[in-house]
């Protein structure tokens, strides 16, 4: 079957699927990308959202301009149930038939105890914006502690979202400074793992100690955490920290719409993949970002390069599959830890891959190198600009 004659069935409007609808428009496929937003949230400049640098509006990018871009359809309706035997999704509304589906779903989160006490800057859309309310709120008393922090997920190491957490941390430190309340403020940055941020590098690690010293930043880590309640967050050895305001992001967990799927399943509820993106033991789905499951190194990530990387090794193999031929393209072979870490009044660059570890300070540039890179993905998303290599 040609390109032209395929139909393939994107679910999902995050990085990977808007990637992945993108790649395959561009091998002549037909699309439908599925979402239950009507618009992208580029979590990357969200951060800036609780400190009211940006509005949630400039964070969005419609689906419907991207359609018009690249001619691609989109369904805006909640996904309900996959039938993999049947070739057919069912949505709330309507049922759609595929020839090839590429699952970009993302995944979900765990519920540790009384996670609905924190506020989180890595859900969805309007959990940033009451964060952003609760801030302003904490500040307007004069004084208070604030606590940031972030959970593991022992079943799959790739699941932590530690990073928008310290960004989160240390642009609310930046903002108090410029406020004139730092020092009416107590910071503490929590987490589980006797080492966080680790997986970006010793190089980074030994940094980030230096970045707490420096704001004025009290830790707590290695210890289990218990739970949270509206005064705070527990942890296992009986301590806990009183405070205004947890900022708190869990780690991941798989897509709910998976468990009756019948698909191959990891431990965390991950969609387990070949190293083509295409499902184990489906000839026809494919699963990319957040909901598949990441084979590789230890310190491995899910991060949105890597789903976009993920999105184009699957689009490689469709794409032979039709032509009669086969491709070698490994989403393995890509493995890497890509980010400007920003604090406010600068960031730094951080790099891992299998043979180099690097992080970079930017003071002040680095600010504005985000703020720019916000603004470049959106425009050559819609074409306005050329792509450059390897974004």
């Amino acid at each position: 079957m040609s390109a032209e004659q395929t139909h393939v069935v994107v679910l999902g409007g995050g990085f990977a699927g808007v990637e992945s609808a993108i790649s395959l428009r561009e091998h002549g496929f037909r699309v439908t990308l599925v979402s239950d937003r009507r618009y992208v949230w580029i979590y990357p400049i969200s951060i800036w959202i609780p400190t009211g640098e940006i509005e949630p509006e400039q964070v969005q990018l419609s689906l419907a301009a991207l359609r018009e871009a690249h001619g691609f359809e989109v369904v805006v309706d909640p996904v309900v149930r996959l039938v993999p035997d049947a070739q057919r999704v069912e949505l709330k509304s309507r049922t759609l038939d595929y020839d090839v589906l590429v699952l970009a779903t993302g995944g979900s989160k765990l519920r540790p105890k009384g996670v609905e006490h924190t506020h989180t800057i890595c859900g969805a859309p309007e959990q940033a914006v009451a964060l952003r309310d609760r801030l302003r709120a904490v500040a307007a008393q004069g004084s208070g502690t604030i606590a940031f922090g972030f959970g593991g997920n022992p079943r799959d190491t790739s699941a932590v979202r530690g990073g928008p957490v310290f960004e989160v941390m240390f642009n609310v430190h930046h903002w108090l400074e410029k406020q004139g309340l730092r020092d009416q403020f107590r910071l503490v940055f929590f987490a589980p793992m006797a080492q966080p941020g680790k997986r970006m590098g010793e190089k980074a690690l030994a940094a980030m100690d230096g970045m707490y010293a420096r704001a004025k930043i009290e830790t707590k880590v290695g210890v289990k955490i218990e739970g949270f309640d509206p005064s705070g967050v527990a942890f296992a050895d009986g301590t806990r920290i009183d405070a205004d305001l947890v900022v708190f992001t869990p780690a991941g967990s798989g897509h709910p719409l998976l468990a009756e799927s019948g698909l191959p399943l990891n431990d965390a509820g991950y969609v387990r993949i070949e190293p083509s993106c295409q499902v184990v033991g489906q000839e026809a789905i494919y699963a990319i970002g957040d909901v598949a499951a990441l084979e590789g190194p230890e310190w491995r990530a899910k991060q949105g390069h890597m789903a976009e990387v993920m999105a184009r090794v699957a689009t490689s193999h469709i794409a032979a599959r039709a032509d009669g031929d086969s491709s070698r393209e490994a989403y393995g072979d890509h493995h890497s830890i890509l980010c400007v870490m920003d604090t406010g009044d600068g960031a730094a660059y951080v790099m891992r891959d299998a043979k180099t570890e690097r992080m970079v300070p930017l003071p002040v540039v680095g600010h504005w190198m985000k703020k720019a890179w916000g603004s470049y993905w959106k425009a050559s998303k819609l074409k306005q600009i050329p792509r450059l290599p390897g974004m």
